[in-house]
Formats: C-alpha cells, structure tokens, sequence
C-alpha cells in the first residue's frame, strides 16, 4: 500500500497517472480503472481523499489540496468529465459529512444523466445506451449516500441490478456484488411505496 508520504510525492510532481494506479492497483475501483484513466487528476485526488480517510488521516496538509483540486476541476454542467469520475468525485467531497455547491451540482448532473431504466450512460454525450459497468461503479461509490439516493432514482438502479445482472459482463456483475450500503445492511433494499 501506499503510504501517505508518498502520495504527497506523486501528487507535487503531477504523476496524477501513477498515483492513481498505486492507489487503486490492490482496490475494487480497480475494475473500472479504464473509466477513470481519461481524468487522472480528479481521479487520483479522489481516491487520494477516500484512502485518506481510510486511514483516519484528515489532518494531514495533502487533505484540503486535494479538495480543492477536484472542486477546481468541476465542469460547468456540474460532472468532472465522465460519469465514473463524477461519481468518485462525489464520495470524496462527501467524506467527513462534506456538502456543498459542488456536491449539489454533482449530484444532480447525476440525476440528469440517469437513463429510465435506472442506469447511466458512460459518457454524457452518449444518452443513448446505458452501461451496467459505470452504473454498478456509481453505486458502488454513491449507493450508501443519503443526498445521492434522493436526488437520482436509486429504486430503479437498484431494480435493474436485481431483474437483469446476469445479463451484465462480469466486471459489472463483480462491482455490483460489490456496490452495498456501510451502514451494516447486506443488499440494497428498494424504498417502501409512499401513502
């Protein structure tokens, strides 16, 4: 693993590539790391600020430098590019009960994108077939966050994870397996109709 102060290293000298491949080499993320590579410095800062906080390590100087890089890096319609690195984005800046401007846009670029079978596309400019590998990787990195669940239609991702997985490729299937709630749960369970 990759220690705080090399991190540090990497991230000064701007081999945003490198450090996002040491941090995600041994991580689930490492799946999707083909979604991810066309931004590698929002993406390295991302998973940068998740492993940090793994580590309990909020203190450490690298911490708001990092904030600060992937909010700079925000595009005007509110995503950071792609729909992958966007929802990596999201989980760091909403680490430590973070919220703000920029999750808010993030999120409902988010929301936007969504397609009505419950997944997204891979990329925003192709609204046209969803992906199940990016959706499975956005609930993966989102699924366990409140503001995300009521901002997109979660039930709906989650409905076509649970009718159609077995149709998805494997690296899909495996980040889905993957994609559950930290709060203790083992799956997660569709919201309960409203009266």
């Amino acid at each position: 693993m990759i220690t705080v102060r090399q991190m540090q290293r990497l991230w000064d000298a701007r081999q945003y590539g490198r450090l996002l491949d040491d941090l995600i080499a041994l991580r689930i993320e490492a799946l999707a790391v083909k979604e991810l590579a066309d931004r590698p410095c929002a993406a390295a800062a991302a998973i940068a600020l998740i492993r940090l906080e793994e580590l309990n390590q909020p203190h450490v100087s690298l911490c708001p430098m990092l904030i600060r890089a992937i909010i700079s890096q925000q595009e005007a319609d509110g995503g950071w590019g792609d729909v992958a690195v966007t929802a990596l984005c999201l989980r760091a800046l909403s680490l430590w009960q973070g919220h703000g401007v920029a999750v808010e846009r993030g999120l409902k670029y988010l929301a936007n994108l969504q397609q009505p079978t419950g997944l997204w596309p891979k990329i925003p400019i192709r609204r046209m077939a969803a992906d199940p590998l990016v959706s499975a990787f956005v609930l993966l990195q989102l699924g366990d966050n409140v503001l995300f669940r009521e901002t997109v239609d979660f039930d709906a991702a989650v409905a076509w994870f649970q009718n159609h997985v077995m149709q998805a490729e494997s690296t899909a299937q495996t980040l889905w397996s993957h994609a559950r709630p930290r709060s203790g749960q083992t799956e997660f369970q569709l919201s309960q109709p409203r009266n």
